[in-house]
């Protein structure tokens, strides 16, 4: 017999098990990997910027205390994705770099994507910082097409990412 309460509202029925329970898993994963992403995109702007980034400027920027700096970097460390020198900065190992590059070439589509439907700049840049760590690679694509399509306007994304 029908759910009646079901029936009145027009809800689609559940997906199966195994689709919802993958959905909750990738999201989970992605929010393991956000912070990581945050902290490689952000060291990679600073040593782009100044030849390296300063614990200190990591936590200013991120809004964090210099503590929760510290214990992100050690995992970061711990992970390949950085080094650290006594008295100077943190600087990316190549898989740093890599990982910073992929997640910033993500928020540049993001923003793009979202100012190509007429979100205004700081917003887009704002929702791009979020959405561009749950946002899978086939949607990416999707963005990318879409965009590739425009010739002209706001969000539309150059052909090559300058160096």
């Amino acid at each position: 017999m029908k759910n009646p309460k079901r029936a009145r509202t027009n809800q689609p029925a559940l997906i199966d098990a195994e689709s919802h329970a993958e959905g909750f898993r990738k999201a989970r994963n992605a929010r393991r990997t956000e912070l990581a992403e945050d902290y490689v995109e952000l060291i990679a702007d600073f040593m782009d910027a100044h030849g390296e980034a300063r614990q200190v400027d990591i936590a200013q920027r991120l809004g964090v205390a210099q503590p929760t700096v510290a214990k992100m970097l050690k995992r970061l460390d711990e992970e390949g994705l950085i080094s650290r020198r006594p008295y100077r900065g943190v600087f990316l190992t190549d898989a740093g770099k890599q990982l910073a590059e992929t997640s910033r070439k993500r928020h540049q589509l993001v923003e793009a994507f979202l100012l190509s439907l007429g979100v205004g700049h700081d917003a887009a840049r704002s929702d791009a910082e979020g959405i561009e760590h749950h946002v899978s690679d086939e949607t990416l694509q999707a963005f990318e097409r879409f965009l590739h399509g425009r010739t002209t306007g706001p969000g539309r994304i150059p052909d090559e990412t300058p160096d």
